[in-house]
Parts: structure tokens; sequence; C-alpha cells
């Protein structure tokens, strides 16, 4: 059974992988034997990121490439550069995102486009130049990282709510032109997450109050929360799991 979950020499590039849950996502893929680019646009931090990783891995198991994944010059760049230089692309998560906090009201255009570009187009852009290599192989794992607002609102969140319930379809829609090839496409909507860009929101006591009593886990959930199923999503295990986006948030979604 185990043999299912085993990605050793599967190739996985997880975008927006420096810090956060792209990174715990990319330890993840890495333990379960993956051999795992990560990928940013802050060059500085990027290397570090890798230099940290690598050392509880062995020699080549963790590479890193700098690319805007916003732009689709880029997108087919950085793509083609792992293909070149560490090997054929089997998984790709699509990981990379921003927040922006404003009421729509005052949200300036230029901010609403930035967020949807970051968190929705993105995952278009670089899932499109992976699948042109993954089509002609008949294999491969798309993994895009949804949230719990591809679901629910909050106020002063409204690109990001957009994009994310955007991310949701397109999910689907590759899921439609591709399975057919033999990719699955799949989605994974955390909840909220501790980690350190989250600390600030734990640390504020009515917040923290509201989000353990909207949670019937009556918890935040942690990054290792999210290894199993990114695990699962990535390997043979789901093979005909495809277009679904797969909710990680103690129950958050599911009650009133």
């Amino acid at each position: 059974m185990s043999s299912l979950f085993d990605l050793t020499d599967r190739v996985a590039l997880v975008t927006g992988s420096s810090r956060g849950i792209g990174n715990a996502l990319a330890r993840a893929l890495a333990d379960a034997g993956a051999t795992v680019v990560l990928n940013g646009v802050n060059e500085e931090r990027l290397k570090d990121a890798a230099a940290a990783m690598a050392a509880d891995f062995p020699p080549g198991r963790v590479h890193s490439v700098a690319f805007d994944v916003t732009s689709d010059a880029e997108a087919a760049r950085g793509v083609a550069w792992v293909e070149e230089q560490v090997g054929p692309l089997e998984i790709l998560v699509n990981n990379a995102g921003i927040q922006h906090r404003v009421p729509m009201l005052d949200l300036d255009v230029k901010d609403w486009e930035r967020v949807i570009s970051t968190d929705l187009t993105s995952a278009f852009l670089v899932g499109r130049e992976a699948a042109r290599f993954m089509i002609p192989r008949g294999h491969g794992k798309i993994i895009n990282i949804c949230s719990v607002q591809t679901d629910l609102a909050r106020p002063t969140i409204a690109p990001y709510i957009a994009a994310k319930g955007g991310l949701r379809n397109l999910t689907r829609a590759m899921t439609a032109e591709w399975a057919a090839s033999g990719l699955q496409i799949n989605g994974i909507a955390p909840g909220y997450i501790h980690t350190e860009m989250t600390q600030n929101l734990v640390d504020d006591e009515q917040f923290n109050s509201w989000i353990l009593g909207r949670t019937p886990a009556n918890r935040w959930g942690t990054v290792r929360d999210l290894a199993g199923p990114a695990v699962w999503l990535a390997s043979s295990g789901s093979d005909f799991v495809n277009g679904q986006t797969i909710f990680i948030d103690g129950g958050m979604t599911v009650v009133v």
C-alpha cells in the first residue's frame, strides 16, 4: 500500500515556496521521495529556502528557480528550466498567492488585478506550460491551492475571494480538457492555517476566539495537516481523482 504514495524519482515544482504553506508542501513532497523545485520572485529568500531544505535531503533532491508566475514568458521559461535542468516535470503545485485587504468601495483596480493575476492567472499560465510537457507523456499531477474562501466570503478581501472561487473552476476546466490525456488536476482548500504569516491573527484574541468557535475541530490548522492530502493528490493513490477541491478546514465549511 505504501508504494501508492511513494514519489521517489518524481520531479515536483511548487510555486511560491520560499516560505509558508508552499515551503511546507514542498518539504512534504520531498519527504515522500520527490525531487522538488522551489520557486519565488525574491531570489535571495528563495536561495536561502533551498539551502535550508537541501540540508535535510540527499544531494540533488532540492532545486530552485526564480521566475514571475504572472508572466506567460517567465512561466514558460521556468517550466522549461525544470524540464532541461532537473527532469521531466510530473507534479505541479500552484501555490503562489497574495492577499490585499480593503473594502470594495475603496479598492483600486490595480490592486484587484494584481491579486487576480497572482492568485488565479498564474495557475493558468504555469499549469498550461506544465501540461504542454505532461500531455505528450500521458501523465501528470497538478494541484491548485485554493482556500475556504473558494466557498465562503468575508468583508475586505473581494479580489482574493474572486480569485480562489475562479481557481476551483479553473481546476474543473483543466480536468475537462486534460484528463483524457492522463493528467489529474485537483485542488486543496486550506482553512485557517497557523503559519508565520498568520501569527498576528493567532495573537489577536478576538479573531482567534472567532476561529476556534467557527471551526468544529476547535483549533487552527497546521502545515502538517496539509502534507498528507498533498502527497496523496501527487501520488498514484489518486489516479482516478479529478477535478475535485478537497477542503482541509477542520469542518469550517460544513457548519453554520
